[in-house]
């Protein structure tokens, strides 16, 4: 390869690199802050889950929270199997995650991250 050629290829791999990236964008909308009361079910690899009660009905559901800052996890080991069947009021914050992929499509995903903890 020619020291002629070396900066060319090199300017078209940068030109796909980029093209790439700004057909893939990320965009992020943090709502308000929550809080429920719910019962710890256990940690998954994608989360915590907690047993909550729609109050309109007493129809149970399963919230998944896929962050918790350290300091947190200190207090409360979640990773454990010790707190499961325990009662806790999470307060957390829903970001949602808009993704546009390559072909155009819009993607959409809510993150719950919880912001404090307290045992009930």
């Amino acid at each position: 390869m020619s020291m002629k050629t070396k900066p060319n290829v090199a300017f078209v791999l940068l030109f796909f690199s980029l093209a790439s990236f700004a057909f893939s964008t990320t965009t992020f909308a943090v709502q308000d802050i929550n809080t429920v009361e719910g019962i710890f079910d256990g940690h998954e690899d994608y989360g915590y889950n907690f047993i909550a009660t729609h109050s309109n009905d007493d129809s149970e559901y399963t919230i998944t929270f896929q962050n918790i800052s350290d300091a947190l996890l200190k207090q409360f080991d979640l990773n454990s199997e010790a707190l499961i069947g325990k009662r806790f009021r999470i307060t957390y914050q829903t970001k949602t995650v808009k993704t546009i992929d390559e072909d155009g499509f819009e993607n959409e995903e809510e993150i719950l991250t919880i912001t404090n903890l307290e045992g009930l």
